[in-house]
């Protein structure tokens, strides 16, 4: 829930005017930070997303992404952030490492 609000609060709706708006980039945000959390690669965290109803639910999730469909956002979402985007400069709150103040 906290990763779906920070992509809300960060990320735009959907990643381009021409997105078919099945899921919008905080949803997609909120499964890769999953995806890290459980130590696990896309199909992984597919596959347990599409048995757990709960986290279906929290995130609002209709029906669940094919593993590509992640694979595609997270490439996009660290380019961005790479580039200078809404997470440039962030650091995990676990590392202990302070942000950058560039």
């Amino acid at each position: 829930r906290e990763a779906l609000a920070a992509g809300r609060a960060a990320l735009p709706e959907y990643g381009s005017r021409f997105s078919r708006r099945d899921y919008t980039q905080a949803q997609l945000f909120a499964l890769l930070v999953l995806r890290q959390f459980l130590r696990t690669d896309y199909r992984g965290v597919v596959a347990l997303v599409a048995e757990w109803a709960e986290v279906r639910r929290a995130l609002g999730l209709s029906k669940v992404p094919h593993y590509s469909t992640l694979a595609h956002a997270s490439r996009r979402i660290l380019a961005d952030a790479e580039a200078g985007g809404p997470f440039a400069g962030l650091r995990p709150w676990w590392s202990g490492a302070p942000a950058s103040t560039t």
